[in-house]
């Protein structure tokens, strides 16, 4: 007996040993697709080496390639953590086919559920015989239809031959990287970033106007569009503004490392100080502190300096400490990064009285050699948003210019 119980286990072993070792997802690039009830809003991600243990896998907008997580396998399935959002993508692989979930963790709230499925090497929208009939670069006024009122929102695209790419600037941000296709007089423009999956639709008329839809898992929102060279939205810097009375601002907040930062440490005294109200999970502030980040180490010896009020999802140190840690790493942040108090533009205004009110993240604040609040700037047009971004580069460095120069 003792011989058979043997021979056994040495058959059982024999078999794991010839079980075939889990490959992965292949090299390259993916199609994915999230599945609506009434559309799909189609995505695309690269994976990055071959090594279960060492690949990397980029969510791809136009020119923006995005870094998530390591891949985590187990056996035939994986999860991709996108730690910025507290999100992850969950899925069966199955060759060159993986189907799941986009799962959204939310503080306090049940985990939201979007499903997706993706294929190995299929391009992001079908190519489409039907060559373009319409041209839709330059820029557009989109109003967005809503149930109580009409938005009017800025779309600014590029379009070579029947690709296209481009945003939608709103008054508290943009929209950030779409990417699509057109065929015939019609057009398709998707992005997803590790944060909401967008999918831009519409048919042109004529030359000059379009209507369409803008659709998210949770929202499908009608549309028009006209063409306007001189596009633009209400002045950033008119919307959040010091009440009466005040010049300046005060806070206390504590650091990542859980000492206290405020406006009045020797640190800050006499500089000119850049105050940015953010949030590791909102993607608009990630393009800004993006551009602060570089812009600080090139210039913070002239006597500027940043400092980051974070308001994250959890109105808890520590876990406000581990993801403004991942922003702070993912973008070389050197600048203060401070944790203010729960996400929501209820809390930031809560937290900064002397101000009106904070209706956007990002908002930021400029503040002078005196300590007087200078000015205050809604929302972000960030690099999807071409010209627009540059316009705000050129105003940002002339401000601070500016200030600098100040006795």
């Amino acid at each position: 007996m003792r011989f058979y119980h043997v021979l056994a286990i040495l058959c059982i072993l024999t078999l794991v040993s010839c079980q075939k070792k889990t490959e992965g997802l292949k090299e390259g690039k993916w199609r994915g697709t999230f599945i609506l009830s009434d559309n799909e809003i189609p995505f695309q991600f690269e994976v990055s080496g071959t090594n279960t243990d060492s690949a990397g896998i980029f969510l791809i907008n136009g020119e923006d390639r995005f870094p998530l997580n390591k891949i985590s396998y187990n056996k035939d399935s994986l999860s991709i953590p996108i730690d910025l959002y507290d999100a992850e993508l969950l899925g069966k692989l199955d060759g060159d086919v993986l189907h799941g979930n986009l799962v959204k963790h939310f503080a306090g709230k049940p985990d939201e559920k979007f499903p997706f499925f993706a294929q190995y090497g299929k391009p992001r929208f079908s190519q489409i015989k039907e060559a373009p009939s319409v041209f839709l670069n330059e820029t557009w006024d989109i109003y967005l239809i809503n149930a109580n009122d009409t938005e009017k929102t800025v779309g600014t695209f590029k379009q070579k031959q029947s690709i296209i790419t481009g945003s939608i600037l709103t008054t508290t941000g943009d929209y950030r990287f779409l990417e699509g296709i057109v065929h015939g007089n019609k057009f398709e423009l998707s992005a997803f970033g590790g944060s909401t999956p967008y999918l831009l639709k519409g048919e042109l008329s004529d030359e000059n106007r379009f209507t369409g839809e803008f659709i998210t898992p949770k929202r499908k929102t009608k549309l028009f569009g006209s063409r306007n060279p001189e596009a633009s939205l209400p002045d950033p810097y008119k919307g959040s503004q010091l009440k009466p009375g005040y010049s300046t601002i005060e806070f206390s907040f504590p650091n990542l490392e859980g000492k206290q930062i405020s406006l009045s440490d020797a640190r800050y005294s006499g500089k000119v100080v850049v105050v940015t109200i953010l949030g590791s999970w909102c993607p608009n502030c990630l393009d800004e502190n993006a551009f602060l980040s570089g812009w600080y180490k090139a210039n913070k010896a002239r006597g500027v300096e940043i400092i980051g009020l974070g308001f994250e999802r959890k109105n808890d140190f520590e876990s406000a400490k581990k993801s403004l840690t991942n922003l702070k790493n993912r973008l070389g942040i050197t600048y203060e990064i401070l944790f203010a108090g729960q996400s929501g533009t209820a809390s930031a205004s809560k937290a900064l009285p002397a101000i009106n009110g904070i209706s956007a993240f990002p908002t930021t604040i400029f503040i002078d050699k005196k300590g007087v609040v200078r000015k205050v700037h809604t929302g972000f047009n960030g690099p999807a948003t071409g010209k627009f971004y540059e316009e705000f580069k050129v105003e940002f460095n002339s401000l601070i210019e500016g200030l600098l120069n100040e006795k």
